[in-house]
């Protein structure tokens, strides 16, 4: 059968399947993945196949991740998400044999390799590194929780939309400091990411498992799931003249509906097909809850639902014009149907699909709560963002022996690549890291 040019991917042998589904959620893209990976019905990695059943309760990290994703090719993930050696060398007694196939995915993890070599290096840098930014990461955490919380009451009690402007924003950098925390083992913190109406475990597949490891690809779910409001692919295809500039002024309600497009997406797709809903799904009822009973049962209740919704839609808002705009999109970053680099690693994919925001990096404060050190953060996911600074020795490093780029720019700058990007409809011909 003859596949069109324009569906042809530039990481992996197969258009993927959940691409062609009429509702794109994070249950038809794990349903095309295990269609398209060529796991058989297993865990795939690298070229074995390996039967973790027995191990998914067992697992350090949580039963989530093992669980959400037997019947795929892992390889990628499993790599990222363990630093140390030990869970290869103990992963071997659950291989039963090697694969049929080869592997869908044509990004490389080779020992000699960019990524391989700068996570030896890694590994050896963190035996020094000082961890008290670690410690602080948690205190930024929750004293922005506890933000949202006083801000909202204090709309109430005092008819404040100051305070509701505030509790906002304290919403928005719960959610996006709570990143930092559900990429790792099972944590308290990781919940309060669905105070946005957003849920963790749909994010640790759509970021964590999709974004993360494929970004700006097809595979990139957080590229689907905008489109057609907003699509970065640089396709004429399936982005239109008109839809092209239509974007730009459906952007400002895309990005204040973003977080309530979210959660009805998952309700209807619960109630038409398979149920993805959660009991934590309701922690966001806590915010209108504490409204309520910080105003000593004197408030409206309809009032606190419509400040709440107000509140969650300025932090919808402020959570896109961060989130969008924070590495992934310009005209110079790779994305699907430009030329690909020579060398297929998947570390140099990474930082070929990012340019860093070089504004934040005096402040832990501006790197959690704007997606900041974004290179070193994709590269080694669960590690936390305090740790990140004193990497970046030896992955510049690394970069100039395996003749990677580390660009930077300033958020202005990304805002407006973001809207040349959502204009782009010529693939890039010359490939990252090519000479010019």
């Amino acid at each position: 059968m003859v596949v069109e040019k324009w569906k042809q991917s530039g990481i992996a042998t197969k258009f993927p399947t959940y691409r062609n589904s009429a509702l794109v959620t994070v249950d038809t893209w794990q349903k095309g993945k295990r269609a398209d990976d060529e796991a058989e019905g297993l865990w795939r990695i690298h070229d074995g196949i390996y039967d973790f059943t027995e191990f998914i309760d067992k697992h350090p990290g949580g039963p989530f991740w093992l669980r959400e994703t037997k019947g795929t090719d892992i390889t990628e993930a499993f790599e990222a998400h363990h630093l140390t050696t030990a869970p290869e060398k103990m992963i071997a007694k659950y291989k039963l044999r090697d694969a049929k196939r080869p592997r869908t995915y044509t990004l490389t993890l080779h020992e000699d390799g960019f990524y391989k070599t700068l996570k030896e290096r890694v590994r050896e840098q963190l035996k020094t590194v000082d961890k008290r930014p670690k410690r602080k990461s948690d205190l930024i955490h929750l004293g922005i929780l506890l933000s949202t919380y006083l801000f909202a009451v204090a709309s109430v009690r005092f008819d404040s939309l100051l305070a509701l402007i505030l509790a906002g924003v304290a919403l928005c950098w719960t959610v996006i400091v709570s990143h930092n925390y559900f990429h790792r083992r099972d944590n308290w913190q990781m919940y309060t990411f669905n105070l946005g109406m957003m849920n963790f475990c749909s994010w640790r597949i759509s970021h964590a498992l999709s974004h993360h490891i494929y970004p700006n690809s097809y595979m990139d779910l957080e590229l689907s799931m905008f489109e057609p409001l907003l699509c970065w692919v640089p396709n004429p295809h399936i982005k239109s003249k008109a839809l092209r500039y239509v974007s730009w002024i459906t952007e400002p309600i895309a990005y204040a509906i973003a977080f309530f497009i979210q959660m009805g997406t998952r309700i209807f797709y619960s109630l038409r097909h398979t149920n993805i809903m959660y009991w934590h799904d309701l922690l966001p009822l806590s915010i209108p809850l504490a409204m309520y009973c910080g105003s000593g049962g004197e408030a409206d209740v309809l009032a606190c639902i419509l400040r709440w919704l107000s509140m969650t839609s300025i932090a919808s808002f402020a959570f896109c014009v961060i989130g969008l705009n924070a590495a992934h999109h310009d005209p110079e970053i790779y994305h699907e149907g430009d030329a690909n680099r020579e060398d297929r690693d998947w570390g140099l994919f990474q930082v070929d699909t990012i340019i860093d925001r070089g504004d934040l990096k005096w402040s832990q404060f501006l790197v959690l709560t704007h997606f900041g050190d974004h290179v070193l953060h994709h590269l080694f996911p669960t590690l936390d963002h305090g740790l990140l600074p004193a990497l970046y020795p030896v992955l510049y490093e690394t970069l100039n022996q395996f003749k990677g780029q580390l660009r930077e720019c300033n958020h202005i700058e990304h805002i407006i690549g973001q809207h040349k990007q959502l204009l782009r409809t010529v693939s890039n011909t010359r490939a990252p890291g090519a000479a010019k």
